[in-house]
């Protein structure tokens, strides 16, 4: 049962990733890995959810990146005289 779960995981992560959806897949996989393993040997399940989160939380940070420099672009226009 472990392996068909295991096998399942690996072929969802492998398929939905993409090189851009893998930064935050990887370190939050790797994070959560670890804190599965240490609440009871659940590191599968920890690493899937860790995957989940780390991808999320990279997509807000991208996006809160697009924001400041958006912004940042705006204020460059609005300070230079139209010609």
């Amino acid at each position: 049962m472990k392996k068909v779960i295991l096998i399942a995981a690996l072929l969802a992560v492998a398929g939905a990733s993409s090189e851009a959806q893998a930064i935050g897949c990887i370190s939050g996989g790797a994070a959560g890995a670890v804190a599965g393993h240490y609440a009871g040997h659940h590191a599968v399940l920890g690493a899937l959810g860790g995957c989940v989160a780390g991808h999320e939380m990279h997509k807000k940070q991208v996006a809160a990146q697009k924001l400041k420099k958006q912004q940042e672009l705006q204020q460059q226009q609005q300070v230079q005289p139209a010609q």
